[in-house]
């Protein structure tokens, strides 16, 4: 009998996502606004701002659905002021996503390498980048931009620590990090600005879409003014900024709040799946889990991760990623870090190695919620059969 292939991270619906959709086509309320939408950003604005200490600080903090992460950070360096000439401070090791925005603005993205701890920006490089970029062009750059890689939270104390210092804006990328923690406040919370993405193979899904969150109501007016072709209040069109196609439709976010229903399900899922790998993996020489630094982090493991030493395993990330693809089990090598792709080629960059380190040792394996403990144990199995050959 054939085994059903094994994927890193497949949606995963609550049922509940079609009584959502029926009521959007019944009322007719199928355009980018509507009920939906409203609950939606309300359902996510409960979720992220917690109880007590945590919902003082962030009270005014509010949540606008957009049609994907990327347009959320693109629109988040608009509200920063982020212009043609201007340079922002990005992530290395990260998706493209997190740096694309920049361009699109016709600033310069500056890349800072990770700190092992995390595997994100590193802290003692961002300041470094920061004081160069200023002997170099005599100002700041106009924002930074640090990533919750794989949903593992940055060190975002020191961080906003170097930001604050500066006063330079903080746009958190907490793509990967729905329902992640650092020191019990929500990712996405800590900078002026946090992003989410809600794509086909993250904590949740709206099939696709994204949402910004801002820091006040006034932030909200002006994200949804942008977002909706920068329209100004007359009877007729008229524009006089820039506007962009941003918003997302009623009908993918009842999506969204039908799988509101099983966030909290799907990040206790993928952690007890991490808590599995973490024990099968406790003697494995060659095999290393990424796991939380310290009591500060609790990741949600969107995707788990590995470093593999071909010293101690005789095989390498690419050689046991084919091994495993043969076995039906989808595997995929780690980011590879912005300041080594060709399209960033003349980008500045502040780097130790590290992120080309972890590029070349590491693999995301499957932690999604379809991910079975059964599932767990013949991936560990195939992976130990492949090492120990």
């Amino acid at each position: 009998m054939d085994r059903k292939r094994i994927y890193l991270c497949l949606a995963h619906m609550s049922g509940k996502e079609q009584d959502f959709i029926k009521e959007a086509f019944d009322t007719n309320w199928v355009v980018p606004l509507g009920p939906n939408v409203n609950a939606f950003e309300k359902s996510l604005q409960d979720f992220l701002i917690e109880n007590g200490k945590l919902k003082i600080e962030n009270e005014g903090k509010q949540v606008v659905a957009l049609s994907a992460g990327t347009a959320a950070l693109h629109l988040g360096l608009i509200l920063l002021g982020v212009q043609a000439g201007d340079e922002v401070i990005c992530q290395s090791f990260t998706f493209c996503a997190s740096a694309n925005p920049v361009t699109y603005l016709g600033a310069t993205a500056v890349f800072v390498d990770s700190e092992e701890d995390t595997w994100n920006m590193n802290p003692v490089l961002l300041e470094e980048a920061i004081r160069d970029r200023i002997a170099k062009t005599g100002r700041e750059p106009k924002a930074i931009i640090p990533v919750h890689l794989y949903g593992m939270p940055a060190k975002m104390d020191e961080i906003c620590a170097v930001a604050e210092k500066y006063g330079i804006p903080v746009l958190e990328d907490a793509a990967e990090a729905l329902g992640s923690e650092y020191k019990g406040q929500k990712c996405g919370t800590f900078g002026k600005f946090g992003a989410l993405s809600f794509n086909g193979n993250k904590m949740i899904t709206t099939s696709g879409g994204g949402a910004l969150i801002v820091p006040d109501e006034k932030a909200k007016k002006a994200a949804m003014f942008y977002a909706t072709q920068a329209r100004e209040p007359y009877p007729y069109y008229q524009h006089e900024k820039i506007g962009y196609n941003y918003r997302m439709s009623n009908i993918c976010a009842g999506i969204g709040l039908g799988q509101m229903t099983v966030l909290e399900e799907h990040v206790a899922h993928h952690r007890h799946v991490h808590e599995l790998y973490e024990q099968a993996f406790a003697n494995v020489k060659g095999i290393e889990l990424k796991s939380n630094p310290d009591e500060r982090f609790n990741a949600n493991y969107w995707l788990c991760t590995i470093l593999i030493d071909k010293e101690e395993t005789g095989v390498d990330c690419e050689e046991l990623r084919v091994f495993l693809d043969r076995k039906g089990i989808e595997t995929r090598p780690l980011w590879k870090p912005m300041h080594l792709q060709p399209v960033f080629a003349g980008s500045p960059c502040y780097v130790d190695g590290t992120s080309e380190k972890l590029f070349e040792k590491g693999l995301c394996i499957p932690a999604g919620p379809c991910v079975t403990d059964e599932d767990v144990a013949y991936i560990v199995s195939e992976i130990k059969s492949c090492i120990c050959k």
